[in-house]
């Protein structure tokens, strides 16, 4: 076994990921370090780890480049505008995608058809059959490599459920190309935040010491959370206060 694969497999474990686990991974590649076919070996190790009992999955959200202007999706050529690691993973022998133009999400294992196969039916990008919003159901974690814990995708999740004032923007109607050669029309409710910068990192000071890890993976410091328990702080904050996670933009 590659050398790098036994020390992040090490490095996981550390972190509580083990066979069997459901784990959406955020991640920096450049905060592992550099060497040769870096973002293969990462995925490569976190399969390994994680079995094919387990499921890996990866945001390949697609904001910045699909909208009101440029409204297509593309299942199979948009790419992710959430870091290199994403994008490698889009393109992963076996890997699937769900169907969604600004908030797709990509996965392969056990789990991937029950995450990802029913996010087309919402019409807000992290609605309740979306992949964020079902990894709790499945005892799932969320695992931040070398990116802080601000990028958490799974909050907006949690805020469809409270509706906070800032959450919402405006209705955009899309066309979803799928892989099927079928094209669709449909229009989303975009999420909004303007003049707000998000503070997901604040999660880590409600959390339970048994909900969430820190450590190391390679160079990249590393945070595992669970996924319910994301939800159930998220959604207790939020209603004490619906602007808990969110500052006032400079």
């Amino acid at each position: 076994m590659n050398e790098i694969v036994k020390q992040i497999r090490k490095d996981l474990s550390l972190l509580g990921i083990k066979k069997g686990d459901h784990v959406l991974v955020h991640a920096s590649l450049n905060s592992v370090g550099k060497f040769p076919y870096r973002a293969n070996i990462i995925v490569q190790a976190f399969l390994d780890q994680i079995g094919e009992e387990g499921t890996l999955l990866m945001p390949s959200l697609s904001y910045k480049t699909v909208n009101k202007a440029q409204p297509v999706f593309d299942e199979l050529n948009t790419a992710s505008c959430v870091g290199a690691l994403t994008e490698f993973f889009r393109t992963y022998p076996g890997v699937k995608r769900s169907i969604h133009p600004t908030h797709s999400v990509c996965g392969i294992g056990s789990k991937s058809d029950f995450l990802l196969k029913d996010h087309l039916l919402d019409e807000t990008p992290c609605g309740p059959c979306s992949p964020f919003a079902r990894l709790p159901q499945i005892g799932g974690k969320v695992l931040f490599l070398g990116c802080g814990s601000k990028p958490n995708t799974s909050m907006h999740a949690v805020e469809e459920q409270i509706i906070p004032p800032y959450l919402f923007g405006e209705k955009v109607s899309h066309t979803l190309q799928l892989s099927n050669g079928n094209a669709i029309k449909k229009t989303y409710q975009r999420h909004g935040f303007n003049g707000y910068e998000q503070r997901y990192d604040r999660l880590l000071d409600v959390l339970e010491p048994a909900e969430y890890r820190t450590g190391k993976i390679l160079e990249a410091k590393s945070i595992v959370m669970m996924a319910s328990a994301i939800w159930e702080k998220g959604i207790k904050y939020l209603k004490q206060d619906p602007f808990y996670f969110i500052d006032r933009a400079n």
